[in-house]
């Protein structure tokens, strides 16, 4: 068994987890990041049903010390695979700085105009740290 694969069979013994805030989705991904490198950015999704349990979650991306490529076309594909009604995503930043990027910012807003489309709402994009995080819903950027 991989790392990867070790990392989603813990997080996914904890399906139907309600999440019904900012700091419940950080926790969920902070405890994933434990078992991967922390020294590179990871970008991951949670699918949530209709009563926003959690149904599954996804390592989409794994990039380098300070940057991560990230297409909509990788994060719905496991959406829609989950069948989710929303999504949320999120990524490290290894510095420990969890003040978005406008690289960040902007590819939110692709991820939000995308779930528009295809039906599936993206709640929150969570951005952390060493022990800090951002909720970009917070924020006012979603």
């Amino acid at each position: 068994m991989t790392l990867k694969n070790s990392v989603m069979d813990e997080m996914n013994d904890r399906k139907g987890e309600r999440f019904s805030s900012p700091e419940a989705a950080y926790k969920l991904f902070r405890a994933c990041m434990e078992f991967l490198d922390e020294e590179r950015e990871h970008f991951l999704m949670a699918s949530l049903d209709t009563k926003n349990q959690l149904k599954a979650v996804h390592i989409i991306s794994i990039g380098s010390l300070n940057a991560n490529i990230v297409h909509p076309r990788e994060v719905f594909y496991f959406a829609i695979q989950d069948r989710a009604a929303a999504i949320i995503v999120a990524h490290n930043h290894p510095s420990g700085d969890p003040a978005p990027s406008q690289n960040d910012i902007d590819i939110t807003r692709k991820l939000v105009e995308s779930g528009k489309i295809l039906g599936v709402e993206m709640y929150d994009h969570i951005v952390f740290g060493d022990t800090r995080f951002l909720s970009m819903k917070e924020e006012g950027l979603i």
